[in-house]
């Protein structure tokens, strides 16, 4: 073979093996295409998960329709549609402290991711079933001081949330109550031991009855077939007027009963939430639950975007409403001072 010969098989295997090479590269690229392509086809058949967005009352549905719509709101306007974008999963106590751990239960084993706890009575029975589910208080009255949170401004673990500072109001309802009535000497209040942070509220007004010499007395409601009972100690005692301190979940689900009592004995009351008041009511002095919830909504934005309840302060109120309803003072013979009245941010004609 000559020295030609042998340079042209050479360059002639040089370029078979560059063509293999090219055919080589051609099948990868067209391999990597394919199953580029098909792990992209595969993620778009692949359903989105929808957040779960758990939501445990220890009140009834009518008593409470008005929170969850205001919840609603707030998620529509951070883009959330319902069924699309997050599923509402709804538990009701039903005012019955002995539900809630099962519906508790329930809810942690829906895998929900996250948990909006309505009072006092529903976050200590989702806490209890959960350590790592983020939990969202809409309205508790001390959660520092029913161990809830470790601090407001550090809450520390999966719970978060809003505070009512029921407990810190009761002193001034009394003094409102007063200067409303200032012939009161005898008042009762109504208060359910089972809820954390209503011997707070119980043991503050009682400070403030001291304080304002008015003689109290205590009249405890636990389950809404107390009720009875409880009206015949107030009349009995010959109370001259009455507090209804909130959150309270027995009575907020039965207050048409409570004002009807109050109005039918023209008895002036004074209570922690306005729905009383909406109801018929004489007097509330407190901040607006539904304006909580919608502060909830934004908590559960956050975490569902990644935030931790452990570092997600724990809100106050900012505003506390006086409401006052001059046809249920009529009705039991009272008339509201014009100092009081100015001092009201809702008045009812």
């Amino acid at each position: 073979m000559t020295v030609g010969s042998k340079q042209k098989t050479v360059s002639s295997k040089r370029m078979g093996e560059k063509l293999m090479v090219k055919k080589i590269f051609v099948f990868v690229c067209l391999l990597l295409t394919v199953l580029l392509l098909t792990g992209v086809f595969a993620q778009a058949q692949q359903p989105k998960k929808i957040p779960k967005i758990g939501v445990l009352f220890a009140s009834t549905p009518g008593a409470t329709a008005h929170f969850v719509e205001a919840f609603r709101q707030v998620l529509r306007e951070h883009g959330y549609v319902e069924g699309e974008k997050f599923v509402l999963e709804l538990r009701y106590g039903e005012a019955k402290a002995e539900r809630l751990p099962g519906l508790a239960r329930e809810l942690v084993s829906l895998k929900v991711d996250v948990i909006i706890a309505a009072t006092d009575p529903a976050t200590a029975a989702v806490k209890r079933e959960t350590q790592t589910i983020p939990i969202v208080m809409a309205n508790s009255s001390d959660p520092v001081g029913s161990g809830f949170v470790a601090s407001l401004a550090r809450p520390g673990g999966n719970v978060t949330g809003l505070s009512s500072l029921s407990s810190e109001l009761s002193g001034k309802r009394l003094e409102l109550l007063l200067e409303a009535v200032p012939r009161l000497s005898r008042v009762a209040i109504i208060w359910n031991p089972d809820v954390r942070g209503a011997l707070l509220d119980y043991k503050e007004t009682e400070g403030g009855a001291r304080s304002l010499r008015l003689q109290l007395q205590s009249v405890e409601v636990s389950h809404a077939d107390d009720l009875d009972r409880a009206f015949s100690a107030v009349t009995k005692a010959r109370a001259q007027g009455l507090i209804v301190p909130g959150p309270n979940p027995v009575l907020f689900a039965n207050r048409g009963q409570i004002v009807s009592f109050a109005q039918g004995n023209r008895l002036p009351a004074m209570y922690g939430q306005g729905e009383f008041v909406d109801g018929g009511g004489l007097m509330s002095y407190g901040p607006s639950i539904p304006d909580l919830w919608r502060r909830a909504a934004t908590y559960v934005d956050k975490i569902l975007k990644g935030a931790k309840p452990a570092d997600l302060p724990v809100e106050q109120p900012t505003k506390f409403e006086l409401v006052v309803n001059l046809n249920a003072a009529k009705q039991i013979g009272v008339t509201i001072p014009p100092n009081v009245l100015a001092k009201a941010d809702r008045v009812i004609k």
